[in-house]
């Protein structure tokens, strides 16, 4: 194929898209129809120096063919959905063939997946970062209990750090499957000192919180992150992120913690995912909180069963549309047992490694995890095999 600018310019003359494409989806221009571009076949980010390919959201990899996911805009009923994979120019002149409004879409969606991405919360995204988590909990799903005591949880975090963490996530509530609300109070005071210890050293601390005055409390208190699992539902959190400056992560969750796993049901897993993300990351951008002071999180196991889990982990490069960070959290889910011998949590590593690798190797910029030196020493040897 021809060689690729950075971000092609679908507004050229449109060519033919005979070839891969040709017939394809003719229902393609309706209204409300919705077009998406998954790229596939990944290649070393020299293909792009080299003119072959274009950059994936300024990583390591290139791509030149996308999966073309097509679905009408119904919203009950049966929905009409359309793949097919393709080189991106025979992408982008189907899209001119179809209509204007299926070729600026596409256009948007490749502009944001090819850009590179901005430091989020001053931490550069040129090779991978690792979130750790600290549960100051009693009941979290993995290790309630270890560190409810805040000395403990200072240790676990320094142990964390010096074992190649590059951000701890503090979280005073459990949001397991099942799990009971916490009041902000009571997680403010399980969250605080700890936050004020870690901030103090310079580190770079996040809030697991999905409660505004906690978010709030905790950025006066040095957090430079708010990672909210309940994106932003809290009706006074947006204008929290948003006057206090704080980057957030914006999680997508079906339900509440409480009943989130009682039946879960998606017209199309990993798409309608993508869909209420991008329409978080309108409110967010209506509110003055720009896209570089967003990563988005698909949420693995948050209202979703084991094939909605792995439906939204194949489709990882996808979500690079949404011009934002990447973080996937699956570390220890219950997903990883079910899909092997039914292991409790804490003998889940394999299985949390081994699918975080597979989403670095489709883009992902940060992964949220439990387990942080065995995940520092794999991350070592994915950027020896994927150099930049």
């Amino acid at each position: 194929m021809p060689p690729l600018s950075a971000k092609p310019a679908a507004k050229a003359a449109p060519k033919s898209a005979a070839g891969s494409l040709a017939g394809f989806c003719p229902w393609a221009g309706e209204e409300g129809v919705r077009v998406y571009l998954r790229p596939v076949g990944l290649m070393p980010i020299a293909a792009w120096a080299k003119g072959a390919a274009v950059p994936l959201a300024g990583g390591r990899f290139a791509f030149s063919t996308a999966e073309l996911i097509v679905r009408d805009g119904l919203q009950d009923g049966a929905s009409r959905i359309d793949r097919a994979f393709a080189p991106l120019s025979e992408i982008m002149a189907w899209g001119w063939e179809r209509s204007r409004a299926v070729a600026e879409a596409l256009d948007r969606q490749l502009g944001a997946l090819t850009r590179a991405r901005a430091p989020f919360a001053g931490l550069a995204t040129d090779r991978p970062l690792i979130m750790a988590i600290v549960n100051v909990t009693p009941d979290s799903f993995s290790d309630g209990g270890d560190f409810l005591d805040p000395s403990a949880a200072i240790d676990h975090g320094e142990a964390m750090l010096a074992a190649g963490a590059d951000i701890l996530d503090i979280g005073g509530e459990s949001t397991r499957p099942g799990a009971d609300p916490v009041a902000p109070e009571e997680e403010e005071r399980r969250v605080l000192p700890v936050i004020r210890h870690f901030a103090a050293k310079g580190a770079a601390v996040s809030v697991d919180t999905r409660h505004a005055s906690v978010m709030e409390s905790a950025a006066a208190a040095g957090a430079r992150i708010v990672n909210d699992i309940a994106g932003l539902s809290d009706p006074d959190a947006l204008p929290v992120v948003a006057r206090t400056g704080t980057p957030v992560v914006v999680m997508h969750m079906q339900g509440e913690p409480g009943t989130m796993q009682a039946n879960p049901t998606y017209r199309d897993a990993a798409l309608d995912v993508f869909d209420w993300l991008e329409e978080r990351i309108a409110r967010c951008a209506a509110a003055g909180v720009t896209p570089e002071r967003i990563a988005i999180d698909p949420g693995i196991g948050f209202g979703k069963r084991t094939e909605h889990n792995l439906e939204i982990l194949r489709h990882t490069s996808l979500y690079h549309a949404l011009g934002c960070t990447v973080l996937i959290g699956l570390s220890r889910k219950g997903f990883i047992g079910r899909l092997s011998r039914e292991e409790p949590p804490k003998e889940r590593l394999p299985g949390s490694l081994a699918a975080g690798l597979e989403t670095l190797n489709q883009g992902a910029q940060i992964l949220r995890v439990h387990d942080v030196a065995e995940t520092a020493q794999a991350r070592a040897l994915w950027e020896g095999l994927h150099p930049r």
